[in-house]
């Protein structure tokens, strides 16, 4: 493959080598993997209300919750302009937790390339997740506005169908495989 390295300028004449974001786009986006305290094989996940301001915490289109239905999410977004992810997280557990944000480790950073079927795009989608890794300091899940439901979900019981597309690849970057 020809390579092209990211460098994200536009007006600015390229060099060799250098390519604007891929044609099927590129997200950058901050994921929580919060494990329940009592079983490290559950992960804190929740089905979204729809009537929530999905936009503004999360930057979901009616599309794409659409699309998201009832099945399992991480607390994530994607980032905001000029946004670290550190910030990020801690502003993603307020925003869609309603809490400050517990001991985590991270950001583990993943490249994730990914076929966007139908779109004539030459280039596959690039995701670049930001993944915060932690416990949970409760036994309960919080309970948010934004949210059906928040729960402690055991990734390995339930099937990739019931969680919403990208979370579940990114579950599978840090070690936990939902069911087929």
């Amino acid at each position: 493959m020809e390579r092209r390295f990211a460098r994200l300028a536009p007006g600015t004449p390229l060099p060799p080598g250098a390519a604007l974001p891929p044609d099927s786009g590129m997200c950058l986006s901050v994921f929580l993997v919060l494990h329940s305290p009592a079983d490290p094989h559950r992960v804190l996940m929740g089905r979204i209300d729809p009537a929530a301001a999905w936009w503004e915490v999360g930057g979901v289109d009616p599309n794409r919750l659409e699309r998201i239905g009832p099945k399992w999410m991480l607390p994530s977004r994607q980032l905001i302009f000029f946004e670290g992810p550190d910030e990020a997280a801690r502003v993603i557990c307020r925003e869609q937790l309603g809490s400050e944000l517990p001991s985590v480790s991270g950001p583990r950073v993943f490249s994730d390339p990914s076929e966007r079927p139908g779109s004539g795009a030459r280039d596959p989608h690039w995701d670049i997740h930001f993944v915060y890794d932690g416990r949970w300091p409760t036994a309960t899940a919080p309970t948010h506005p934004a949210w059906k439901e928040l729960a402690f979900v055991p990734v390995g019981a339930t099937p990739r169908s019931e969680i919403a597309r990208g979370q579940g690849d990114v579950l599978e970057l840090v070690g936990l495989r939902p069911a087929l």
